[in-house]
């Protein structure tokens, strides 16, 4: 039997998506995930920016996702 690895939760629904700014001083952009779409590896999402918009992105490396009410294992 081989190693157990662990893998990052995935997002889910009321998760939050951080983008990072892009310049200096510039604050990030939060968007609350309402949809999670795509396969694993591939998701992307839809989400309501601060302003009330609402898109669908798919995240690249500047993105990162804050899990609303999960604990993130170490």
């Amino acid at each position: 039997m081989g190693k157990a690895t662990a893998t990052p939760a995935r997002a889910a629904k009321s998760d939050v998506l951080v983008i990072a700014g892009h310049h200096v001083g510039e604050a990030p952009q939060l968007a609350e995930i309402l949809e999670v779409l795509g396969e694993p590896g591939h998701e992307h999402f839809r989400v309501r920016w601060e302003d009330g918009r609402e898109t669908t992105i798919y995240p690249g490396s500047d993105a990162v996702v804050r899990h609303a009410g999960r604990k993130e294992k170490s």
